[in-house]
């Protein structure tokens, strides 16, 4: 088996210092690390707060549940769940909360978790390996169209349907695929062109990835619930490493960054905005030179505006 390399956490100083930035006191307070992944952030976080603060962790990756067992401090917690369980949490009961979204190195790297076509293992590419289907189970009985609509929405992929009949033909000659070695060949024995310097499997990787754990819907159900979970003033600091998660934390930041008016009441006073955008960050050039992987991070910033009585 492949020892995966070390995970190297995008924007750790930034993406700390955005999130503490805006509290007027460490001491106290409840601080989310909404995706612990390898705890980066976390212990990075846990080393600023003051000794009554509090930081509590999401990941439905029973493997960084695991790791994150490591950290033996009294102020840190961690739920299996994935983040859309914030709207469990008490009304503006955070500080600040943190959503990294990307897919940590130890994930990519182990071939039996079946994320990355540069490894043969599982074609598994759950999040959290103790519920729902994988990859492969999904395939096996998937029709054509659902797979193309899968391949064109989330991996943004032009040879969507090609892609999708060969797997379907390949699974009444030959039976399902089963690795992540046989599903790279297909889409290499399908895709003619593509981009100088990437793998032409890489657009259908994560489009599987991304549908089988549900990521853009329970993104979208994360957002919403920081809205309420944030106090006013609190920090909402969003990591994202594609055009899909990037666009749509976007597009919340600035629907939320609004007064809004109900034309049907011409003279009501409108809804004031719910949030201030406050920066778009992207790694140096020196952090991508250290780590290629944190290329196509880009980091959104924004505040919990004060809520009129």
């Amino acid at each position: 088996m492949t020892e995966p390399r070390p995970h190297t956490t995008v924007l750790l100083n930034e993406a700390v210092e955005a999130l503490l930035a805006g509290a007027q006191a460490l001491a106290q307070g409840t601080w989310i690390d909404a995706t612990f992944g390898r705890g980066g952030h976390s212990r990075h976080i846990l080393a600023r707060l003051g000794p009554q603060g509090q930081l509590l962790a999401f990941d439905k990756d029973p493997e960084a549940v695991s790791a994150a067992a490591l950290i033996e401090d009294a102020r840190f917690s961690i739920r299996h769940e994935g983040f859309r369980h914030l709207a469990d949490l008490e009304p503006a009961s955070a500080c600040g909360v943190l959503m990294d979204l990307g897919v940590s190195s130890p994930q990519i790297d182990s071939p039996e978790r079946g994320f990355s076509f540069r490894f043969d293992g599982p074609l598994d590419m759950r999040m959290d390996t103790t519920r729902g289907e994988s990859v492969a189970q999904w395939l096996a009985s998937a029709e054509v169209g659902q797979i193309a609509e899968v391949i064109r929405e989330y991996g943004e992929e032009r040879f969507a349907g090609p892609i999708a009949k060969a797997i379907v033909a390949r699974r009444q000659e030959r039976g399902p695929l089963a690795t992540t070695a046989e599903l790279a060949d297909l889409v290499a024995g399908t895709v003619k062109t593509r981009e100088a310097g990437q793998n032409p499997a890489t657009r259908t990787f994560q489009a599987f990835r991304i549908f089988i754990n549900a990521e853009l819907q329970e993104l979208q159900q994360a957002l919403a619930a920081s809205l309420s979970v944030l106090q006013p003033g609190g920090r909402l600091v969003v990591i994202s490493f594609h055009s899909l998660e990037d666009r749509i934390v976007k597009q919340f930041i600035a629907e939320h960054s609004k007064e809004v008016y109900d034309r049907r009441a011409p003279f009501a006073l409108p809804q004031p905005m719910r949030l201030k955008a406050l920066a778009r960050i992207k790694p140096s050039a020196a952090e991508v030179a250290v780590n290629p992987r944190s290329r196509s991070a880009v980091m959104r910033v924004a505040e919990r505006t004060q809520v009129p009585a």
